[in-house]
């Protein structure tokens, strides 16, 4: 879409904290507004949608629309948002009752080019794995994750993420 159009999503955003938490209702009709704007086919209509489906507390409304956004395309648009998606996605099956769907849909996330959104990945897919008692291995997905970011300890906490999956530890 234009950057006008990417503005006023990102001020519709901007403003999400200033609804009352039982007014979702009123903050998805300001995204449906802005997504009738955009082509039918367009994948970031389902993807502005279930965003503010799942942040108003409505996972399962959001599932099928973040599916609908990668089936449109969505990375092919922006790959930043289709990663979001994919995070976005894996929490809300988590949430549902789906982890190991989320699981699937995040392990290939972990290859992927390097950006920004990486420890987000790694936090989701720890939940999820936490979801399916698998405990150890999302801790050292989160220890591993913080380890980058401590002035101190890096190499010490990565062998301890490490050793907490390794066979016999």
């Amino acid at each position: 879409m234009n950057q006008d159009w990417e503005e006023r999503v990102a001020a519709a955003w901007a403003t999400f904290e200033d609804y009352a938490e039982d007014d979702g209702a009123a903050f998805r009709a300001v995204i449906d507004e802005l997504v009738a704007e955009l082509p039918a086919d367009s994948p970031l209509g389902p993807f502005e949608q279930a965003c503010a489906w799942d942040s108003t507390g409505h996972s399962d409304r959001a599932v099928p629309l973040y599916r609908e956004a990668l089936a449109r395309g969505l990375d092919g648009v922006s790959r930043y948002r289709g990663r979001r998606t994919r995070i976005q996605l894996a929490s809300s099956l988590r949430n549902i009752g789906r982890p190991e769907a989320g699981v699937e849909l995040l392990l290939p996330e972990l290859e992927a080019e390097s950006d920004e959104l990486d420890d987000a990945v790694r936090a989701t897919l720890a939940l999820c794995l936490s979801a399916l008692g698998r405990d150890r291995e999302g801790l050292s997905l989160v220890i591993g994750a913080l380890a980058r970011h401590l002035p101190r300890y890096q190499r010490s906490m990565a062998n301890y993420a490490r050793l907490l999956v390794e066979p016999g530890a």
